[in-house]
């Protein structure tokens, strides 16, 4: 199968398969797991920082962040299309009694300034007290351009603000930007790192910050569900991931401009890439047959009139030119439909004969 569904659905390679069966482990809640250890420490070195806590998942570890940051009744401005606001079930707010301030992003995916100093609260009784700038990097398939991250960081803590980076891709956004860990992660107090996206592990986020910090969040990581006990198994993937999949997310890279480069050709619409992530419009009316025809095909995609196909080390050139084809064919059948019958009706209603047209595609 070619899923482009996202880059969360890669499998362990064989040789991370081989390092997990061979890990040594201990109780990780304890702080005994040997592999464990080793991931958090590596890692805090390789981007910078005096610790890291190693989370189940994402989701787990962005909350831990912003409960660390913040207390009961704080606030922490955020960007309206952030995973931190939008698609992580309002944990700060549900959880952590922590309130969003959510800011329209950019066309580029930053922030404003202009709009995150209008966003913070004055020190008056009335308001929630503004603690925090969160960013996300990338975000929507964007890198964030690094001098804005400078300067928006900067800007965070003239105004006495923590920051906070979900960089559950941040990776790609090293990679596309040419930068270092150490660049990348430039003037955030935490951040968070995802290993099961691009990067391949089958589990898994690291938190990075203080040695302070740390501590706070793994109090935050018993209240959200705790830790793993034998997690090394996991730790052994990350680690192999961080040593062998972080250059390689160059040819993920190269596969989506090429995916991008492909469906264009065929007429569509689709939107500037710069790593991994290919949004691509999609009419209506094609959507009820294309979400027949594909899996027959073997591709598999969460399609909609703003499609996201996602490319990942499962995805090589070779697959990427079969789901291409399998595009190609559906659009010259559906041409070639074109001269023999009305065009389809609004709302995605096949003219008389064209279903059965489609059905010969099968």
């Amino acid at each position: 199968m070619i899923d482009l569904r996202s880059d969360t659905v890669t499998r362990p390679t064989t040789a991370m398969r081989a390092v997990m069966a061979a890990a040594e482990v201990g109780d990780d809640v304890y702080g005994d797991d040997p592999s464990v250890n080793r991931l958090q420490a590596v890692a805090a070195e390789r981007f910078g920082f005096e610790a890291a806590l190693w989370f189940a998942t994402g989701t787990q570890s962005n909350l831990a962040a912003l409960m660390a940051h913040c207390g009961r009744g704080d606030e922490y401005l955020v960007g309206q299309d952030a995973h931190t606001y939008k698609y992580e079930q309002g944990g700060a707010a549900v959880l952590g009694s922590i309130q969003p301030q959510p800011i329209s992003n950019q066309p580029d995916g930053s922030i404003a300034l202009a709009d995150i100093a209008a966003a913070i609260k004055p020190d008056d009784l009335h308001f929630a007290r503004t603690r925090l700038l969160a960013l996300e990097n990338t975000i929507g398939g964007k890198v964030l351009p690094q001098a804005y991250v400078a300067d928006a960081t900067a800007f965070a803590k003239s105004r006495g603000l923590a920051t906070h980076l979900d960089g559950a891709r941040l990776c790609n956004a090293m990679v596309a930007a040419g930068l270092s860990e150490h660049a990348a992660v430039a003037g955030f107090d935490s951040v968070s790192l995802c290993l099961s996206k691009g990067l391949g592990a089958p589990a898994g986020s690291l938190l990075f910050g203080s040695t302070a910090f740390i501590a706070a969040a793994k109090r935050w990581r018993k209240a959200l569900g705790g830790g793993l006990r034998q997690a090394g198994i996991y730790a052994a993937a990350g680690l192999h991931a961080l040593e062998h999949h972080v250059e390689r997310l160059a040819e993920d890279h190269a596969n989506a401009a090429h995916l991008a480069a492909g469906l264009a050709a065929l007429g569509l619409s689709v939107a500037p890439v710069q790593t991994n992530i290919v949004f691509v419009d999609i009419a209506s009316e094609d959507l009820p047959a294309l979400k027949l025809y594909l899996p027959e095909q073997g591709v598999i995609a969460t399609l909609g009139t703003r499609t996201r196909l996602v490319t990942h080390l499962d995805v090589p050139r070779a697959k990427i030119d079969a789901a291409l084809a399998a595009f190609e064919r559906y659009y010259a059948v559906k041409k070639q439909a074109s001269t023999l019958f009305s065009a389809p009706k609004p709302g995605g209603a096949l003219p008389p004969g064209m279903a059965e047209l489609y059905g010969s595609m099968r």
